[in-house]
């Protein structure tokens, strides 16, 4: 199997990690008063299962190319007040940002694994 071609080099993510991390991982440490979840383990059959189950509900809708959006979120109760991050199907994916394909569709459940590394694992080849 050929490598996709939007593959990064672990150069590139460690770059993009180290930005976050000094930007928005800092600013949420001083907002906090603690350290937050950065990164998050998946399962591949889970991940699998999830984009199976959504493109056999948008087919039957009559949707033919899905996308899937990954929105960050918190959880806000008695378990935890850390980052978490679920995903979202949407009615299409096109090539270019703004297309109507690209609505959310909100007639098939998002999915969210509720489980982030902890203590976080910093990117680090």
């Amino acid at each position: 199997m050929a490598k996709p071609k939007k593959c990064i080099t672990p150069q590139d993510a460690e770059k993009l990690f180290s930005h976050w991390s000094n930007t928005r991982g800092e600013a949420l440490r001083d907002h906090l008063g603690e350290h937050d979840t950065c990164e998050f383990i998946l399962s591949i059959s889970e991940i699998r299962e999830y984009l199976d189950y959504v493109e056999s509900e948008s087919k039957d809708m009559g949707i033919s190319n899905p996308g899937v959006r990954l929105y960050f979120g918190a959880y806000n109760d008695e378990k935890s007040k850390k980052a978490t991050f679920f995903l979202t199907p949407t009615k299409g994916k096109s090539t270019s940002r703004g297309g109507d394909d690209d609505d959310n569709n909100y007639d098939i459940d998002p999915w969210n694994i509720h489980e982030g590394g902890w203590p976080p694992t910093q990117y680090n080849p």
